[in-house]
């Protein structure tokens, strides 16, 4: 059975992972939305904690084991600082994890080692399409098989640093299946936007459209190989990635909204004292806790390889977007008007509160 204590290794990271988000990532968080650049240095000192690292094997150049519930607890802790920040540093994840989850031999010596061998590098992937009812199982993007190619046809949406990428892992419909399949820069056919997209509160992370126009890969370049891979694992990490980034979002706006509370007089006394204020504080609190631990036994249960870690993490991902809806609107009504001014952080908390129904594909653990 799963423990509630985090080893002594998981507890140095999120401590490193904390000072990091608090010190770092939030100070910086409104001018980075406003001016719509995230500094390179903050994204760099992020990349340097080694998140990504650690979770690759010493073959193949990082310094430990993958682990969902620890990715969880980073991701968590991160996005409790700032949500665009995290994704921004996260994102060489999207490319790489999924290569070290289901990739063959030869895609994770080929792109693991130089992925994590020195600075922040933009490897990205590209899941998300323009569709009302999204369904990651049902693409709109194809790929077809010709001879000892394939051949992709499609348009993504909101692929974080996609000018400049060095590959971008491209999700798409084959026979009815969601495959991935590495896609390299110079890849004929390949278009990037000029122009960014915009997404809620998350201005500072660069996204951009991803148009394929018969592009043209080797059967080598399907991830896992001819062979192919299990989607699903992939989709529930993502998932349960998306889960704990929206937790660390919602537990930053409850603690703001719960310090303000304990601070701000009216007739008085604090509002936190009002019956009003403190039983909406004490039912974002549970949501919050709730939440955690579905994210947590989904991580669980993916790491042990069960049969139903993917019925978790969906759950886990649909529980989330609607806690943090639900919390991040209260802690703005709890700030009343102060709430909606940019002096305060809760306004931009809840814009990503509003996104996370449709994150799934943004950050993976």
């Amino acid at each position: 059975m799963y423990s509630f204590d985090p080893t002594e290794e998981q507890q140095m990271l999120v401590d490193a992972v904390n000072k990091y988000a608090v010190n770092d990532l939030r100070p910086a968080a409104r001018e980075a939305e406003e001016n719509n650049d995230l500094p390179k240095k903050l994204v760099s000192k992020g990349w340097e904690l080694g998140l990504l690292q650690a979770s690759i094997p010493e073959s193949y150049g990082g310094f430990g084991e993958r682990s969902a519930v620890t990715g969880a607890l980073a991701l968590e802790e991160m996005a409790f600082g700032d949500l665009a920040g995290t994704l921004a540093v996260m994102t060489p994840s999207l490319f790489a994890t999924p290569i070290l989850m289901v990739g063959s031999e030869e895609q994770k010596k080929t792109y693991l080692p130089k992925i994590i061998a020195g600075d922040w590098n933009p490897y990205t992937a590209a899941l998300i399409e323009y569709a009302f009812d999204f369904d990651p199982n049902d693409l709109k993007t194809t790929a077809t098989l010709q001879g000892e190619n394939y051949i992709l046809n499609g348009e993504k949406a909101f692929v974080p640093f996609a000018r400049g990428a060095e590959s971008i892992l491209v999700y798409a419909n084959l026979d009815g299946q969601s495959q991935a399949f590495i896609v390299e820069k110079e890849a004929e056919g390949l278009s990037v936007s000029d122009e960014r997209e915009k997404l809620m509160s998350l201005n500072a992370l660069p996204m951009y459209r991803v148009k394929l126009e018969d592009v043209k890969i080797p059967v080598a370049n399907r991830l896992g190989g001819a062979a192919g891979h299990d989607f699903e694992i992939i989709l529930a990490s993502m998932r349960i990635a998306n889960a704990a980034t929206a937790v660390g979002v919602a537990n930053a706006a409850f603690e703001y909204a719960r310090d303000y509370a304990k601070e701000r007089e009216a007739f008085g006394v604090k509002i936190a004292q009002k019956q009003a204020i403190a039983f909406m504080l004490a039912e974002m609190r549970t949501e919050i806790e709730a939440i955690r631990l579905l994210t947590w036994e989904a991580a669980w249960k993916l790491d042990q390889g069960r049969e139903d870690a993917s019925n978790e993490a969906y759950l886990a991902s649909t529980g989330a977007a609607d806690m943090a809806m639900m919390v991040t609107d209260r802690a703005v009504q709890i700030l009343g008007g102060h709430g909606y001014i940019r002096e305060h952080p809760v306004e931009m908390w809840m814009r990503n509160g509003r996104g996370f129904a449709m994150f799934t594909g943004l950050a993976i653990v």
